[in-house]
């Protein structure tokens, strides 16, 4: 004599023959939370740094003055490499043989393990 099928178990056999496969044991099981993934995110995106643009850009107009802030942008901050658009030829050379000088300075200011080094972009 055969047990008769508990209501869950009928219900299971139904969707079973219904989808044409059996219920699967866990359904979060190929789902991962975004917090794993957010440091990897972060350092391709350069935010790792810690530092804000705003914070950048001030630190940038005090430290290079009026003149020199004039013809010079920050773009961008990307593994501890600031990258600043130069726009003429010139002061890009001028600015190069000041890197040592510039770069000891805005490490300072916004922290030496943050900068590691300083990039020039005409444009």
């Amino acid at each position: 004599m055969k047990k008769p099928l508990q209501p869950s178990k009928i219900r299971e056999e139904i969707l079973q023959e219904w989808r044409g496969i059996p219920e699967p044991v866990d359904l979060n099981a190929g789902i991962h939370r975004a917090e794993k993934f957010i440091t990897a995110i972060l350092r391709a995106a350069g935010a790792e740094d810690g530092l804000s643009e705003d914070q950048v850009r001030a630190t940038w107009k005090n430290l290079a003055g009026d003149f020199i802030g004039r013809h010079t942008e920050p773009i961008s901050v990307k593994s501890g490499h600031l990258v600043l658009r130069v726009t003429q030829p010139a002061m890009r050379f001028h600015l190069e043989q000041m890197k040592p000088m510039l770069l000891n300075r805005i490490r300072e200011q916004l922290g030496a393990e943050k900068i590691h080094s300083i990039q020039f972009s005409l444009g």
